[in-house]
């Protein structure tokens, strides 16, 4: 008789939530882009093109001359309206821009280590750049300089909550198992700090960070500054789980057959709360996300010349740019979307690491 293991029971009921399957799969896929940057964007993130200043996405067709093609992008033309001096762009319908796949273009090094020019896909023009999703104020790929901050956003969230983790799997567990007055003052300390309101908290601690720091170094910062502020909603769920999981009767006889505390914990305790573990880790992701991309945002997180997305909507504070260029909310776009597969996700997985489901 086959009986399944706790894992696969998981993986079962995980797979009939459809929403958290596909929210996996464009999650790998995010991750996969991330770890990849140097090869999935066609340009450097700080490649600056002075004469193509907003330069609207161009889209990608496959038909030319009501014939079906492989996918091209047709030649944009500068031009400037006589009455209001405005740079503009007409696509020239008759000059079409073949992409190719695999191509060598710009040089790079992929994570600072092995020299290397190949880039997913690009054009073949010398004066044109393919700008999927348009350009910034100087002419920088947007695209690009998306692809490369999804490295830092994304790390960063997974960066504050494995140090999130550690916190509240220590002072949870210490306040479950042990209760008393070390279960008292850890609940104090994290009711004070849940109790600090948020934003400004962090902003002061961001702001105590001086500018002339190296831009990686405030990077670590951050997530710590993240972390230290996001680790009492795991310490909780540890907490109450500590305290319904140390009068069951396997923890009973492992303390009667002499095993250690610690290994009453790590052993025995622990690895039967390890999915619900996974699902509050899950959700707590975003948090973080949305906390760097805040911090950044108002000035006081990551800075250029540091790419995230954070950084990335500073732009989207002039009203002017936005009028003019609305491909600039781009990174914001990629914000909520990452933020609710993550939030689907753990729906997804909370589900499924609950034993009284169906």
């Amino acid at each position: 008789m086959y009986t399944a293991n706790s894992w696969k029971l998981m993986w079962w009921r995980f797979r009939q939530h459809r929403l958290a399957v596909v929210s996996l799969a464009f999650l790998v896929l995010a991750y996969l882009v991330a770890i990849f940057a140097e090869i999935v964007a066609p340009y450097a993130p700080d490649s600056i093109e002075r004469l193509e200043t907003f330069v609207p996405p161009r889209l990608v067709r496959v038909v030319h001359d009501g014939s079906l093609t492989r996918p091209f992008v047709y030649e944009l033309k500068r031009t400037r309206d006589p009455e209001t001096a405005r740079v503009t762009y007409v696509a020239d319908t008759s000059k079409p821009l073949p992409i190719k796949f695999f191509v060598h273009g710009e040089k790079y090094k992929f994570w600072g280590i092995w020299k290397a020019d190949l880039h997913l896909f690009g054009i073949d023009a010398k004066r044109q750049k393919i700008n999927l999703l348009g350009t910034d104020s100087l002419g920088r790929d947007l695209f690009s300089r998306l692809v490369y901050g999804a490295r830092v956003t994304l790390s960063a969230g997974l960066i504050g909550v494995f140090f999130a983790f550690v916190l509240g799997i220590f002072f949870g567990s210490i306040s479950g198992y042990y209760g008393g007055f070390a279960d008292t003052a850890i609940q104090r300390m994290m009711e004070f700090i849940r109790s600090v309101p948020t934003i400004p908290l962090w902003m002061g601690l961001a702001a105590a960070l001086p500018i002339s720091w190296n831009p990686l170094f405030v990077y670590v910062l951050i997530t710590l500054i993240l972390a230290l502020i996001g680790w009492t909603h795991l310490a909780r769920v540890v907490r109450g789980r500590f305290l319904s999981l140390k009068s069951e009767d396997y923890v009973m006889a492992a303390r009667l057959a002499g095993a250690s505390e610690y290994r009453v914990i790590t052993k025995h305790m622990l690895p039967a709360m390890t999915s619900y573990i996974i699902a509050a880790m899950t959700l707590a992701v975003p948090e973080m996300i949305l906390g760097e991309t805040a911090l950044s945002f108002l000035g006081l997180g990551l800075r250029p010349p540091v790419v995230s997305w954070g950084v990335l909507l500073q732009d989207a504070q002039n009203l002017r740019s936005i009028s003019l260029a609305p491909w600039l909310l781009a990174p914001g776009l990629a914000v909520v979307a990452v933020v609710l597969a993550f939030n689907f996700l753990g729906d997804g997985l909370r589900d499924a690491a609950d034993p009284y489901g169906q």
